[in-house]
């Protein structure tokens, strides 16, 4: 096991090279001018522009401009924005928001998908299981918006100070209940469909029939055999969710005014702040990496035939 995590490891870095690489030079090789707008309506000075390129070594080669990224990032510098804040400031505000709300949506769509997933698949088609597939038809086919917006618009009516519809800087854990549904509600819907199939192809293998042959009680057949063999592919799909999740919560964090990393990245768009982009988006490289890193341990403790020798 040692040597499969060393070596997973070793894997990560050309894989982390390759993709921040690439992240950086979409971002920075876009046609246009990346100070237009800051001196407002008017174009800006020549030697201000000048100044503002060797100061962000924009004069340099692509390859050039990473290496220094990448030599002041492994000293924990982000860079600064054209503005001279600091982007790791800036992330470090936002980041714990969007990584508090995206851990509440992966265990709500967890606990909900994979319980509705399990009772489906063992008891297999009939009114629950008909109610389930109907009720996750209807959550993929709604946007995220309307989810939020109706979900809001129910809290309002209701005032419920327990949920409120928007929520504050803190970014308490109750606050992010509700948020949090609606930013996995999707997904909710597709790990209880692919749990209800799972279990459903696993309930007929020869090794849960040889269990209750044996006569083990069915609820340790569920627990033990057929509930681990089942969740490698949930597993996996809670995984990489949870790192799309903290980069896709633009509309949530929009609804909810959540100060998180979506927005940011979307205002950084919008006034062309490209290390504000870039910083993110290789900390959530970081993040997609290390839960998959995760993910690949767990497949062992899941499945007793899955062994890194």
């Amino acid at each position: 096991m040692g040597r499969y995590i060393l070596r997973r490891l070793l894997q990560l870095i050309p894989v982390f090279i390759g993709t921040t690489f690439l992240i950086y030079v979409l971002v920075w090789s876009v046609p246009g001018d990346p100070f237009a707008g800051l001196c407002g309506d008017r174009k800006c000075p020549d030697a201000f522009v000048a100044t503002m390129t060797e100061k962000y070594n924009l004069d340099d080669n692509i390859f050039v401009q990473y290496a220094k990224y990448m030599g002041a990032l492994l000293q924990g510098d982000f860079g600064q924005t054209f503005s001279g804040q600091s982007v790791g400031e800036l992330i470090a505000l936002r980041f714990p928001v969007s990584v508090r709300l995206a851990i509440v949506a992966v265990a709500i769509e967890a606990i909900i998908g994979i319980t509705a997933g399990v009772l489906t698949g063992l008891r297999g088609r009939g009114y629950l299981d008909n109610l389930v597939l109907v009720s996750t038809l209807f959550l993929i086919s709604l946007p995220t918006f309307v989810t939020g917006f109706l979900l809001q618009q129910v809290l309002l009516a209701g005032e419920w100070e327990f949920f409120p519809p928007t929520v504050s800087d803190q970014a308490n854990w109750h606050e992010l209940l509700v948020p949090g549904f609606v930013l996995g509600s999707i997904s909710m819907a597709y790990v209880s469909r692919l749990t209800r199939t799972s279990i459903s192809e696993n309930k007929r293998a020869d090794y849960v029939r040889t269990a209750l042959a044996k006569g083990q009680p069915k609820r340790r057949v569920v627990g033990v055999h057929l509930m681990r063999n089942s969740m490698i592919p949930v597993l996996t799909f809670l995984g990489t969710d949870l790192g799309g999740l903290m980069g896709g919560a633009i509309v949530t964090e929009g609804i909810f005014n959540i100060k998180g990393v979506g927005g940011l990245v979307y205002d950084a768009i919008l006034s062309k702040e490209g290390f504000i982009v870039t910083g993110v988006v290789v900390l959530l490289v970081i993040v997609f990496l290390l839960v998959n890193l995760a993910i690949d341990l767990l497949y062992a403790v899941l499945d007793p035939r899955i062994r890194y020798d």
